[in-house]
């Protein structure tokens, strides 16, 4: 198998605002789409999540043969120093290790320069701590508080791209992001969740990669609280209220309006918002 370093960190990358689940409390749980994606981690549903999500990244890439596929950051530091794949320096497309031996929290490096790392992380959050809420894109210091405690340096099919000089000491780097394309959403998976999702434990989902993608628009109509709790992928009682609202403003009463997506009232939001309707 290859790994592609451009492909997995632009797939990582577009995961970027997904948000777990939270429980019936409101609050945020660990339940995410990447245990149950990952052959081998479907255990670790309801734990911390930021080793899994780089270990789904890779195996969605192909490259899991070249990546540490466990839940655990400590094992993977353990994998990468065994395999002779470990450095003090950033690696383009390579994980970074926090903790004091490397076993707090993980995420992936797609840029840097002198001073800063340019990362992607799941269970994170807009703060930076290790236990957070879902995939973000951080900036974090190379050197002092809050730095790595160390780099694994993946078997790419690009060369590896260091700031170690005994990998060809780049200075600076970054992985090229690719071209925006409009997202895609299929009326039919929106109005099962629509159907489906509200009867779920708070924060369940069905689609949520396509619910997320209408949940921005309408949070973008001033009609959806632009939030974690609201704005989570789960077409739950919060989004079907801001849906049939979508519906009323368009014109649609009584059962037109209560908040089942349809594909003309999706199509409509899609044109303005930027994203294409499927059946």
């Amino acid at each position: 198998m290859t790994l592609s370093r451009a492909a997995f960190v632009n797939l990582l990358r577009s995961q970027a605002g997904y948000h777990e689940g939270r429980d019936k409390n409101g609050n945020w749980n660990n339940v995410q789409r990447f245990s149950p994606e990952t052959p081998g981690l479907e255990w670790s549903q309801g734990q911390a999540w930021c080793a899994t999500f780089t270990a789904w990244g890779a195996v969605k890439s192909g490259g899991s043969d070249v990546w540490p596929i466990t839940a655990s950051c400590y094992t993977a530091v353990q994998w990468w120093k065994k395999a002779k794949r470990w450095t003090d320096y950033p690696v383009l497309g390579g994980p970074f290790y926090l903790g004091s031996v490397g076993q707090d929290h993980v995420g992936v490096v797609y840029a840097y320069d002198a001073d800063s790392i340019y990362t992607v992380e799941g269970n994170t959050n807009a703060g930076g701590s290790y236990q957070g809420d879902g995939v973000y894109l951080r900036v974090r210091p190379r050197r002092g508080a809050g730095s790595p405690y160390g780099y694994g340096i993946p078997a790419f099919a690009e060369e590896t791209v260091s700031a170690d000089p005994d990998l060809g000491g780049t200075a600076k780097a970054s992985v090229p992001a690719p071209k925006p394309t409009r997202p895609t959403v299929s009326a039919a998976h929106l109005a099962a969740a629509a159907r489906r999702d509200p009867g779920l434990p708070q924060g369940g989902t069905t689609y949520p990669a396509e619910v997320n993608v209408v949940e921005v628009a309408l949070a973008a109509e001033g009609l959806l609280a632009n939030n974690g709790y609201a704005h989570d992928g789960s077409f739950g009682s919060l989004t079907v209220d801001a849906y049939a609202a979508l519906q009323r403003r368009y014109g649609y009463t009584g059962k037109d309006a209560d908040g089942i997506p349809g594909k003309a009232s999706l199509t409509r939001l899609g044109d303005k918002r930027g994203f294409t309707v499927t059946a």
